[in-house]
């Protein structure tokens, strides 16, 4: 079951994030999370199964310019992870879709995502629902 994370699910949402955004803490993704499910631009699903949560998608509404679109605001998949058993069932499938659907409700027409470059299974994953490439980019950055 596809349903919005309520506040009560934070704690088992922060820790599947953390199983993917390996470089934050417990407690700031908890913190971050208990926002998002506050904030009107965001939205939290969990895949329920059992009564477990065994995985979660992140979207956003990005009003700033996002590659490759031209519309504004353009809903973006922040993040999405299920739990490796509960893999290739369709479960990241059906919260993307749902994510999908939110930001359709959110005045949307335009839907967009991203991936490290050498994250090839998360490339392959979202080719495989319908995502196009629009570009690649390196990042910089140095000290001052």
């Amino acid at each position: 079951m596809i349903r919005r994370a309520r506040i009560e699910d934070v704690g088992r949402v922060a820790a599947l994030a953390l199983k993917m955004w390996k470089d934050n803490t417990l407690e700031s993704l908890t913190a971050e999370f208990e926002g998002f499910i506050h904030d009107d631009d965001r939205a939290v699903l969990v895949c329920e199964e059992s009564g477990s949560i065994v995985g979660f998608a992140y979207a956003s509404l990005r009003h700033d310019y996002v590659e490759g679109t031209e519309t504004s605001p353009v809903g973006y998949l922040e993040g999405v992870f299920v739990e490796e058993v509960n893999r290739q069932q369709g479960v990241a499938r059906c919260l993307v879709a749902a994510c999908e659907n939110w930001a359709k409700e959110m005045g949307c027409s335009e839907f967009a995502s991203d991936c490290e470059l050498e994250n090839t299974a998360s490339e392959v994953f979202h080719k495989s629902i319908g995502f196009e490439e629009s570009n690649r980019i390196i990042c910089f950055t140095k000290k001052l």
